[in-house]
């Protein structure tokens, strides 16, 4: 298979029913993947980007499983590989965010942003590794925030939960690259998503280059990582300058 395309390539997007997901599905599945479209609760909006897929000739998958829970990352990855085949595209992509004064932030919230945003990228990683493994090739991009590398707007438990998403993007690129498994991290900042807009404090001045950015913008960048085989252990700042490097 040529690099430039990813006919024959199965891809499983978590959280692909809106945003960055579902802008990243799409833009995946132009390039020729059969994507599985996973979503936690907002089905119809799931079912409207799988309908997208198949207008532009795609072979979506309809996936509900709340990635955070073990046992339904177990169904997911078993449904996903008995329908589609072996993935071998991640884009772990699932994530809430909850902006409140660090003050009122509670023990239930930071738990629910960890699980969702940092424990979700190892439960769904370490699902689709073994086939991976068994192939020998595997492309694994996960969503980080400039909230990593800056503390972000939203609050310090979203921050953390994506400075760990950079840890576990760093240790699986160096124990998988002999295998052929590339793993990268995008860190975008405000982003125009429903996620963005129903946060008072981003703004779009806070951003050198005067504007949210747009989803894909980083869907480009997931399709740039899926295709590419030498790139691996990095983190691409789709910020607009926010944060440089």
């Amino acid at each position: 298979m040529s690099e430039l395309g990813l006919h024959g390539r199965v891809a499983l997007v978590t959280g692909g029913s809106r945003g960055i997901g579902r802008a990243a599905a799409i833009a995946l599945a132009g390039c020729g993947a059969e994507v599985a479209v996973n979503f936690r609760e907002r089905t119809s909006d799931a079912r409207e980007v799988c309908d997208e897929i198949r207008s532009i000739g795609g072979t979506p998958l309809l996936a509900q499983a709340d990635v955070s829970r073990a046992d339904d990352v177990a169904r997911l990855v078993e449904y996903v590989e008995r329908e589609l085949g072996p993935v071998s595209i991640l884009v772990n992509n699932a994530g809430i965010t909850r902006p409140e004064p660090v003050e009122c932030i509670t023990e239930q919230s930071w738990d629910e942003v960890l699980a969702v945003n940092l424990k979700s990228v190892f439960l769904v990683t370490q699902a689709v590794l073994p086939a991976m493994r068994a192939a020998r090739w595997g492309r694994i991009v996960n969503l980080s925030s400039v909230a990593a590398q800056t503390g972000g707007v939203v609050g310090p438990h979203y921050a953390a939960s994506k400075a760990g998403v950079l840890g576990l993007t760093h240790s699986y690129a160096s124990l998988l690259a002999k295998e052929n498994i590339t793993v990268n991290a995008i860190a975008p900042a405000l982003i125009d998503t429903e996620m963005v807009r129903n946060n008072p404090r981003a703004r779009p001045e806070l951003i050198p280059l005067g504007r949210f950015g747009t989803a894909q913008e980083v869907a480009e960048v997931v399709v740039l990582l899926a295709c590419n085989g030498y790139i691996t252990g990095q983190t691409f700042n789709v910020n607009g300058g926010w944060c440089m490097s």
